[in-house]
């Protein structure tokens, strides 16, 4: 397996999916699942030869060929064999350091649509939140249709975004519970107020409130606060902006000011 800096994004291959396997031992070609089967096939009308790029969700991709003419062959159930290995694996190494986001849930289908945006955006946790003002609530039944429903989203946004990693979506959570959090895997947090500092990612784990804000035992917990502005945010709002924020200056698309000299 070699290493490449960058990823699928820059081959512009004409789509991304995430398979299972990306070397079948005695396979010539690849799995694809019967739903993104369906979306290269007759959603994007991919044509016999065009290139499309595969991940395991996990770090690894590799080069393929959309092989049209396999289209009727099932492998076994719900799985279709249509994509020619074209290139090595290739290992691309996670950006560091890993970006979280927390956010309150939201009504209707808000909850999924921020999901969407953080999993394009490139963050690698996203932990929905139960707070004090918390409006939604889910129960056990309701939470596990929920996060099937949250990873297909999270996939679906990683392919058209081009990651080869899926972000880890974790359970509802209550905000009291993030402390715990802090000293396992998710590093520093941070909970984005109004009139906080300026987010930075010496703390790349940020919790976004509800539309009522945080209560006063919330912002008790001991986290230092920071801000993705001056305005008034929606919930959905501050934790894309959040997000944007934290992914540009990891990525070094976003310049930090110039330390002004005496």
């Amino acid at each position: 397996m070699s290493q490449l800096a960058g990823g699928p994004a820059l081959f512009g291959a004409a789509a991304h999916v995430f398979v299972v396997e990306l070397a079948p031992r005695g396979a010539d070609l690849l799995d694809v699942d019967e739903r993104d089967f369906h979306h290269l096939a007759n959603v994007m009308r991919l044509r016999e030869g065009e290139i499309v790029t595969v991940s395991d969700g996990m770090g690894s991709w590799r080069r393929c060929i959309y092989r049209a003419h396999f289209s009727a062959e099932h492998d076994h159930a719900n799985h279709f064999r249509a994509l020619e290995p074209a290139g090595p694996v290739i290992f691309s190494a996670a950006a560091q350091p890993p970006i979280t986001v927390g956010f309150s849930l939201l009504k209707g289908d808000r909850t999924e649509w921020v999901v969407q945006k953080l999993t394009e955006l490139g963050v690698d946790r996203i932990i929905p939140l139960i707070t004090q003002r918390t409006v939604v609530r889910w129960d056990e039944a309701k939470i596990e249709r929920q996060m099937q429903r949250l990873g297909l989203v999270a996939r679906e946004a990683a392919m058209q975004s081009r990651r080869v990693r899926i972000p880890a979506l974790h359970e509802p959570v209550r905000a009291s519970a993030v402390a715990e959090m802090m000293f396992h895997s998710c590093g520093d947090a941070a909970m984005l107020e109004r009139g906080g500092g300026p987010l930075s990612l010496a703390t790349p784990f940020v919790l976004v409130g509800p539309e009522g804000g945080w209560t006063p035992e919330e912002a008790e917990l001991g986290m230092p606060l920071v801000a993705a502005g001056d305005a008034v945010l929606r919930s959905e709002t501050a934790a894309v902006s959040a997000a944007s924020i934290l992914c540009g200056l990891r990525a070094g698309n976003i310049a930090l000011p110039e330390p002004l000299s005496g």
